[in-house]
């Protein structure tokens, strides 16, 4: 008995979507018959994406070893990966006039500080960099591949496409910071007043304090 199922915060049918994903794959590749069926193996991805946990714990609780544990899940995200729309597809419909939300995210990993590509100074740890598209709402749209976590959130923008592709389409991009110099149609916040905005303000001088002693 598989006691993840009733703990698990994610949808029945999303599970299941994943499950008839796996048996589509598995059918087109004539695999054999295993110790998890299709659903099981997709309620093991979800287990360990959603508590991140190693894979010691999630394949005890499903009666098979840390290596086949590790294969399942690797095999899911492979046939998720395939799955997923591209950022062509994702931004279908979207075009001039409409804007959407970039932003890079951190994903942990496990790495030792010596793995300098990984580490991110940013956020002191280890980890991968991952693109994300989102309406102004916050519904993902699109994710990118992950690269490593020291990557710069504009340099990942651009070796995604994201910024080309936008422009191609005119679609306005908001973004923080990291994203200064993108230009094109990505727009972000200052750290300070620009100098073309600084001449368009009134120049506020300070007060001449009164001499002292004086009213």
């Amino acid at each position: 008995m598989v006691p993840y199922r009733a703990m698990l915060d994610v949808p029945h049918e999303l599970v299941e979507h994943v499950s008839w994903l796996l048996y589509e794959h598995r059918r087109a590749r004539n695999t054999r018959r295993r110790k998890l069926g299709c659903f099981k193996q997709a309620l093991l991805t979800s287990v360990h994406l959603r508590k991140n946990e190693t894979f010691s714990q999630p394949g005890a609780g499903f009666g098979i070893s840390q290596a086949t544990a590790w294969r399942y899940v690797d095999e899911a995200l492979d046939v998720l990966a395939a799955w997923a729309p591209g950022l062509h597809e994702a931004l279908t419909g979207l075009g001039e006039g409409h804007h959407v939300i970039v932003d890079g995210t951190p994903v942990p990993i496990e790495r030792i500080r010596a793995d300098e590509p990984y580490y991110s100074m940013k956020h002191r740890k280890h980890g991968m960099n991952v693109q994300v598209i989102a309406r102004p709402d916050g519904t993902p749209l699109w994710f990118s591949r992950a690269t490593p976590g020291r990557t710069h959130d504009l340099t990942a923008a651009r070796a995604h496409g994201i910024v080309q592709v936008c422009l191609t389409r005119q679609i306005l991009v908001l973004a923080d910071r990291a994203y200064q110099g993108a230009d094109a149609t990505v727009r972000t916040p200052y750290y300070l007043p620009s100098q073309r905005t600084a001449r368009a303000l009134p120049a506020v001088q300070p007060r001449p304090r009164p001499p002292q002693g004086a009213r």
